[in-house]
């Protein structure tokens, strides 16, 4: 009886606040309350979600950003194709891998179609089957569905890159261009992107020294010092910069903003490594578009393994020196029997503690590490996000529904985004993470709601940026709920 009373006092106490709001204040409400309850219909526990309307609820709302985003990555290959032909190089239609050189791509195209080893982009296009096989190499497209010989996944995922890497670099201007129109269209306004390798150097007495266990906080700075000097190193900042530039410009406007990330791969020397930590540092805190730096490449190879504790501490040391500049880590992208159990037991809380990483990428290990719950409380009290990347995890990794530890940042309380990864190789995007995130854990449209607004709560933006789209996200989001809200309307009779 007392339950009864007091769930009329609140339904009483919450009609009385609504009638107290302006007319549009609670037309807004009610949309939004509309819009709830059309949403909990499409994940009913117990229930099949309903995928086709998800896919099209989601593809109208409003996601804010994409905080985990591999520029080469995100385009797909047919865009690639195109870049082939217009860098004139070619296809080996055997191998599947471009060639290079303009002048075997010449003598090529003067040998009638069919006795053609070597093929233009178009030609590739309009050959359904050579265009079916290379769909398998350059990205993940039908790995489960055919029965050809195939490399584990992992190595499927990570080799693409090796296909079109030659031409990922050549038309970056046209690449952004690409990227925000796509964004746009399924109505994402941010996106941070992972964008090109950062500047590197190679030296022989620091690998050495390396090699030995024997580097020191002095042996990074002497080797920061000799790349002071570095002309070649210099330069390739400059131009790193001067792309970026170039590159992005025309590309912030009222519908959409995009912001830059440089990164080191974590599979190369020590030296290299350092080189690429340091440029990085360097460009984030000298042009305002470069908000963060990463580590990227697979992190169960060998190299990988023996040298992250190493790469922390080049990040722990350059962090001292750049404090304001801002990580995003790929840390953790790792699962049981990828590597010997003791090396899932501290990846995350190295990323965090000896780094400094203010955002985590991926953070699948978390079960595995010594004293999950300490670092997740961490995560939680200091505000550091994970990026959750729903499709590449169960591609490369094999862990999804309950198994993935968003289960377990969302019991915790660790903050979290939604993001794509490499949606260009996934054959995927934005929408269709959200997509996933809903049919496999039922939220609610409170919490998907804030997954958009936390990805952009979360994002590297400066202040003023930060807040502009916020603000944004507020009338993105009354217009989507006002949509939803109509068309539950019935019709007049």
């Amino acid at each position: 009886m007392k339950k009864n009373i007091a769930s009329l006092k609140a339904a009483a106490l919450a009609a009385a606040v609504f009638c107290a709001m302006p007319h549009g204040a609670q037309a807004a409400n009610a949309n939004e309350e509309a819009t709830k309850r059309h949403f909990a219909s499409l994940v009913a526990p117990g229930k099949e979600p309903k995928l086709a309307e998800l896919t099209m609820f989601f593809t109208m709302m409003p996601k804010g950003g994409d905080l985990h985003h591999h520029y080469s990555g995100a385009l797909y290959a047919e865009q690639y194709l195109e870049w082939v032909d217009k860098e004139g190089f070619c296809v080996n239609k055997n191998t599947y891998l471009i060639e290079v050189s303009k002048a075997v791509a010449q003598a090529e195209q003067g040998k009638p179609l069919a006795d053609r080893v070597c093929l233009s982009g178009q030609d590739v296009m309009n050959n359904n089957t050579v265009l079916a096989n290379l769909l398998q190499r350059w990205s993940d497209k039908d790995f489960y569905n055919h029965s050809g010989l195939q490399s584990p996944p992992d190595r499927q995922f990570f080799d693409t890159f090796g296909y079109f890497g030659p031409v990922a670099s050549t038309n970056t201007a046209d690449g952004l261009q690409r990227l925000k129109q796509r964004a746009i269209q399924e109505n994402v306004s941010y996106i941070e992107t992972i964008f090109e390798i950062a500047p590197i150097a190679m030296d022989a007495d620091f690998d050495k020294k390396a090699q030995a266990g024997a580097l020191t906080d002095a042996d990074f700075a002497a080797l920061g010092a000799r790349l002071d000097q570095d002309k070649a190193y210099q330069g390739w900042i400059a131009s790193y910069i001067d792309n970026v530039d170039k590159s992005g410009a025309g590309i912030d406007d009222a519908n959409f903003t995009l912001r830059y990330q440089p990164f080191a791969l974590r599979f190369l020397t020590p030296s290299q490594v350092y080189s690429q930590i340091l440029s990085s540092f360097k460009l984030a805190s000298t042009h305002p578009k470069i908000v963060g730096i990463n580590i990227v490449g697979q992190e169960s190879v060998n190299v990988s393994m023996r040298d992250y504790a190493l790469h922390m501490q080049m990040y722990k040391f350059l962090k001292a020196k750049y404090p304001k500049v801002k990580l995003a880590l790929h840390a953790g992208e790792l699962a049981l029997g990828m590597v010997p159990p003791e090396g899932l037991t501290f990846h995350i809380k190295d990323a965090l503690d000896v780094a400094g990483a203010n955002r985590i990428g991926h953070g699948m290990d978390i079960a595995h590490e010594s004293n999950p719950l300490a670092i997740m409380k961490k995560m939680r009290d200091e505000k550091i996000a994970v990026e959750v990347n729903l499709s590449s995890n169960d591609f490369i990794l094999g862990i999804k529904d309950q198994a993935h530890p968003v289960t377990l940042y969302r019991k915790y309380g660790v903050p979290y985004v939604l993001s794509t990864d490499d949606a260009g190789v996934s054959r995927n995007n934005l929408s269709g993470e959200y997509v996933l995130y809903a049919a496999r854990y039922q939220p609610d449209y409170a919490e998907v709601k804030k997954l958009s607004y936390d990805s952009i709560r979360y994002s590297f933006l400066a202040d003023t940026d930060k807040q502009r789209l916020l603000k944004a996200l507020d009338g993105k989001f009354a217009k989507f709920e006002a949509e939803i809200a109509g068309s539950k309307t019935k019709p007049a009779r």
